[in-house]
Parts: structure tokens; C-alpha cells; sequence
């Protein structure tokens, strides 16, 4: 059987959950909105940063059932971090530093993800001092679009409190 003609195949990246059925949940969708489901590459060996599993599925359906297929996810608390052309999600990165934060980053990264609707994806510590001295944290953070800003001010006034200084991402067309 044809696809027909106004069906185009889309990459749709998910992060599952690491607890049964959980794959199946996320492929109900497809079935329900009328995707044809072509491949599933399921990532069980690697974790995203906050535990759960990264999977891509590409799946053939129109614009309309993608995003009837999206929507669906989302209502089912699956995160969707791309669909297509359309990515779900910002991702921003910013660099923390100050002295001792190599000794409460758990805490400082709890606090972000807590106080944001943002997911810490990525930490680079580098701590050239030794324990307790001054160290510098690259912090890659994934966050809805609407909220980037929102982040970033939560981000500011999170490194405040704990005395650490705040290297932001320059916006799009800044610096040239």
C-alpha cells in the first residue's frame, strides 16, 4: 500500500520514562492519529541527564496527524523535544562561576530544574583549584520557548543567593 501523496515522513525525539510499557505508551499515538510508524531507535543504553531514556521515531503521516500525534504526547506527559522541523523545546547554555560551587552543584542544579520549567540536559565542571575553591560549571539547559527568558532571570537570581557570578547566552544576533 502507498502512502498517499500528502504524507511526508517526520523524526519525532522523545525521553521516556525508564519503567514499563512505557515505549508502547508512547507509540499509541501514532496508531490513534493514523502515523504509519517507520523505525524506532530506543536508546536504552544512554540517559538523558535527568534519568530517562532518549528515542527517536520516524513515523509517515500529515502535517495535521503529526500534530494531533504531538499534542496527544504532551497531554500524556511524554516530553517531545523535536517533531519534524519543529523543535519543542529551547536550549540555551550558560556558564556559572564562584568559589566552592564545585561542592554544592547537586544542590545549585536541583534549584534550576526546581525553580524552572527547565531540564539541566549537560554539566561541565571544571574546578582548576581543587575542592572548595573557585570553579566554573558549563550548564546546558532545555526549556520550553515561551519560558527561555523566565529561565534565565530564575538562573540569575538562583546563582545570586549562592554567590556565584553568570556567563548568559548571547541572543540571537547579538555580537556580530
Amino acid at each position: 500500500m502507498t502512502e498517499s501523496v500528502d504524507k511526508q515522513i517526520y523524526t519525532v525525539r522523545l525521553e521516556l520514562r525508564d519503567r514499563p510499557g512505557e515505549l508502547r505508551r508512547a507509540l499509541e499515538p501514532i496508531a490513534t492519529h493514523g502515523g504509519n510508524l517507520r523505525s524506532v531507535f530506543h536508546e536504552r543504553g544512554n540517559r538523558t541527564p535527568r534519568g530517562d531514556i532518549p528515542v527517536e521515531v520516524d513515523v509517515a503521516a500529515s502535517s495535521e496527524q503529526l500534530d494531533a500525534i504531538v499534542s496527544a504526547l504532551r497531554a500524556d506527559d511524554i516530553t517531545v523535544i523535536k517533531a519534524g522541523t519543529q523543535r519543542y523545546t529551547e536550549e540555551l547554555t550558560a556558564i556559572l562561576f564562584g568559589q566552592g560551587l564545585d561542592t554544592d552543584l547537586s544542590e545549585t542544579l536541583s534549584s534550576i530544574e526546581a525553580s524552572t520549567a527547565a531540564t539541566v540536559r549537560d554539566v561541565t565542571l571544571a574546578a582548576t583549584e581543587g575542592a572548595g575553591g573557585t570553579a566554573s560549571a558549563r550548564i546546558h539547559l532545555a526549556t520550553e520557548p515561551d519560558t527561555t527568558t523566565e529561565t534565565l532571570a530564575t538562573l540569575r537570581e538562583i546563582a545570586s543567593q549562592r554567590g556565584l557570578a553568570v556567563v548568559e547566552p548571547l541572543a540571537a544576533g547579538e555580537g556580530s
